[in-house]
């Protein structure tokens, strides 16, 4: 059982579905955020970018359409990328969206919207800065390949840039209710910006990648091993594979394979940010729209499943003997009623639940409300095992896009 905060940061535990966004001066090369560490990108050529920044499609309510669309309830901006251009009026640098043509702060607008339509907000901050002449750029990993010409390196500076920037982003842009720091490979050690984080909005959750240790875990593009999480966690995963910011003609990801991922998360107890590029104009990818709103559509109504629910797959029993491997089935639980699902896919009409030897008094797919056939089986497979838990009739010719998810009421002598 993961163990909760008790306090206002447990709606961490309540919103499981977030939007990313990654959106920056590097929307207009449309490569990747990282343009200039992955490739021959010149320093100078991008920062003139400022000069080309002008977004005058941006809707902070189309983001929030999407997202909702979606079925997600919490939003994480990205502020300041690796590359160090800052999205919002900040008085700590030039190199800020204000000294764009557009000249609008667009955290703020988005701040805005997101209080008018109760949506939760979360900022993502870069430690890494390409641009800022004290950070100590000295080739490691997402860093620039050492100082150029003027640049200061001094850590102690650098720093209190950071320390600014964070009583900026804290304090101007009301409720904020996560900090999400990335990639700390200068190993910066300083308990105090995490206490300004709870000092100045103590309802945020603040992840594991920042000067101290943090509030929850946030593995990237993979879904790590085993069936639950021991620990508050927080995947996130880009509707591209290549890029998390705008990218032409990138290769997105099926909604098949992103409700598998979601799935995946959700039922061992983790929360999910997906993450939208928006283009330089500022709206987003028809073709990720269309996605989000798919997926909502699965998720609204099978998202039972993982709403007030706790994972519970080290339920489910093994078999002595198996030469036929059987589905990865994982489960979660309200009380007497149980939830299995497939994310990596069922290959027959039927979901066998070791563990279980009573037959629950219904089964019901989520995924378009029809009953199914729980029974008590004893199967030639298993045959040195216990009868157990089948529940048949899943379509699964029928119903091959998504993910499927089957409710099944349990009586209360037989869970305990």
């Amino acid at each position: 059982m993961i163990k909760k905060f008790d306090d206002k940061r447990d709606w961490f535990f309540e919103k499981k579905l977030g939007m990313f966004v990654h959106w920056g001066l590097y929307a207009l090369p449309a490569w990747h955020e990282q343009i200039l560490w992955r490739s021959e990108y010149p320093r100078k050529r991008y920062e003139k970018l400022v000069d080309e920044f002008n977004p005058t499609r941006f809707d902070p309510d189309a983001w929030i359409d999407a997202m909702l669309s979606a079925g997600m309830e919490f939003l994480c901006f990205t502020t300041k990328h690796h590359d160090g251009f800052c999205m919002w009026d900040t008085k700590q640098t030039e190199y800020n969206v204000m000294n764009t043509p557009y000249g609008k702060d667009v955290l703020a607008m988005l701040a805005e919207a997101c209080k008018k339509r109760g949506v939760k907000l979360g900022l993502y901050y870069s430690l890494p800065d390409w641009h800022h002449p004290n950070y100590p750029n000295i080739g490691r990993h997402h860093e620039m390949f050492g100082p150029r010409a003027g640049d200061k390196p001094d850590e102690r500076a650098y720093l209190e840039f950071v320390r600014a920037q964070l009583e900026e982003l804290l304090t101007n842009y009301g409720p904020i209710c996560q900090f999400f720091w990335d990639v700390n490979v200068a190993e910066f050690s300083d308990p105090s910006f995490n206490e300004t984080i709870r000092r100045l909005q103590p309802d945020a959750v603040i992840n594991d990648r920042g000067p101290s240790d943090g509030d929850f875990s946030t593995p990237e593009r993979e879904i790590p091993a085993g069936k639950e999480f021991s620990r508050p966690t927080q995947a996130c995963q880009a509707m591209g594979r290549e890029s998390w910011g705008f990218r032409d003609d990138e290769d997105y990801y099926s909604v098949p394979f992103l409700e598998k991922s979601i799935s995946t998360i959700l039922a061992m107890g983790g929360s999910y940010l997906l993450n939208v590029g928006p283009k330089a104009d500022g709206t987003l990818v028809e073709e990720n729209v269309a996605a989000l709103a798919r997926i909502g559509d699965w998720y609204r109504r099978v998202g039972e499943a993982f709403d007030g629910t706790v994972p519970c797959s080290s339920m489910l029993g093994t078999g002595a003997t198996m030469r036929i491997r059987y589905e990865d089935i994982f489960l979660t639980r309200r009380g007497n009623t149980f939830y299995a699902l497939c994310p990596s896919g069922l290959e027959t009409g039927t979901i066998v639940l070791p563990g279980f030897e009573k037959a629950p008094h219904s089964a019901k797919l989520l995924n378009d409300g029809r009953s199914l056939r729980p029974v008590i089986d004893s199967l030639p497979w298993r045959w040195k095992d216990k009868p157990c838990l089948c529940i048949r009739g899943l379509p699964v010719d029928e119903i091959t896009g998504e993910v499927l998810v089957v409710r099944f009421e349990m009586d209360e002598s037989a869970v305990e």
